[in-house]
């Protein structure tokens, strides 16, 4: 008997380490199906944070860009007033320039049957000497001509004889009439002429020519004045400058000099002249001058200049100098005068 109950023990404890064998292999299986899911749910939740960011972001851009389409219709609203409030000026306008032109007409018919005779030169004013151009360019806006005194500075070195320098060289060595011919110094003939014909008629002027030296267009006037409100005097000096033959260097350091040397000084300059000078003082030691060095000489001819005279310049662009325009706008700047590049067909 106790053999028996013996080997069912036996077999009971057989079974039961059978058993707890299995259910040990479920649990590990169990465990891990755990882990795998505990992991899924951090990853989870961390995607849940991120997704939930994104939308915080979504939705501030959204109120973002709601917010400046707002302001663009408001500012589309504003502009469509503004233009329909154009719109409304410019038909104004031009309705008062149509009632001013049938005035105008209606004056004339007037005149006309009334039989008043049409003035030959109601344009001339008190000019002395009359200057037509060939454009449709009759004027310098913002070319301040007026004062009691005026000098006229041109310059009439070799390079006012042509825009390149090639052809400078080339013209250079031409005779005397072809260098008079030269299109770019029939330019500035015509500037010259243009400044002193519309000259205030009491106003009194001096015309010089400048390059390595300066002198006046009318022999024997140096240190004086002429009237504007001579013809003859007018003339002179325009035919003395047209006598002139360009050549030479150019020292503004001369020519900016004669304002010291006139009495009383002049209110006023005007200055025809194509770039920076090419030398000071005196004669330069090289043949070849740079940009910085052509600065350097103007800069010193400006603090020759008397304070308080207006310089008012009219440049005949020259090429390869690039500093020249900047360097003369800062000049009127600094005289309160007027810089300008007129046109080519202009006078």
């Amino acid at each position: 008997m106790f053999c028996g109950f013996g080997a069912v023990v036996l077999l009971v404890l057989i079974l039961n380490t059978d058993t707890v064998r299995a259910r040990n292999a479920v649990f590990a299986d169990l465990r891990s199906e755990v882990v795998r899911l505990e992991q899924e749910v951090i990853v989870g939740r961390e995607q849940l944070v991120t997704a939930r960011n994104s939308l915080e972001s979504a939705d501030s851009e959204l109120v973002t860009t709601r917010g400046e389409a707002e302001r663009i219709i408001e500012t589309i609203r504003k502009l469509e007033i503004e233009v329909a409030r154009m719109e409304n000026e410019t038909l104004a306008s031009r309705q008062h320039v149509n009632e001013l032109a049938s005035d105008l007409k209606s004056l004339d018919e007037d005149r006309q049957r009334l039989g008043a005779p049409q003035p030959a030169d109601r344009d001339s004013g008190t000019r002395v000497r009359k200057v037509r151009g060939e454009g449709d360019r009759q004027y310098l806006t913002g070319l301040k001509m007026g004062g009691k005194r005026v000098l006229i500075l041109v310059d009439v070195s070799a390079s006012m004889l042509d825009e390149t320098i090639i052809n400078v060289v080339r013209r250079r060595n031409m005779d005397t009439a072809s260098k008079r011919s030269a299109p770019k110094w029939r330019r500035a003939l015509k500037t010259a002429d243009w400044l002193v014909s519309n000259l205030p008629p009491a106003a009194r002027f001096q015309l010089y020519a400048f390059n390595t030296r300066a002198s006046a267009t009318v022999t024997g006037t140096e240190g004086t004045w002429l009237q504007a409100a001579s013809r003859q005097q007018v003339d002179s000096a325009i035919s003395g400058l047209r006598r002139t033959v360009p050549g030479g260097g150019t020292s503004l350091h001369h020519a900016l000099a004669v304002a010291g040397k006139l009495s009383p000084r002049p209110d006023n300059i005007l200055l025809v002249t194509d770039g920076l000078p090419t030398q000071g003082r005196g004669k330069p030691r090289g043949t070849t001058v740079s940009a910085d060095e052509r600065l350097k000489h103007f800069q010193g001819a400006v603090r020759t200049l008397p304070s308080g005279i207006p310089v008012n310049t009219v440049l005949l662009p020259m090429e390869g100098d690039a500093y020249a325009a900047a360097a003369y706008w800062k000049l009127a700047m600094d005289t309160r005068g007027s810089f300008l590049t007129p046109a080519r067909d202009w006078p």
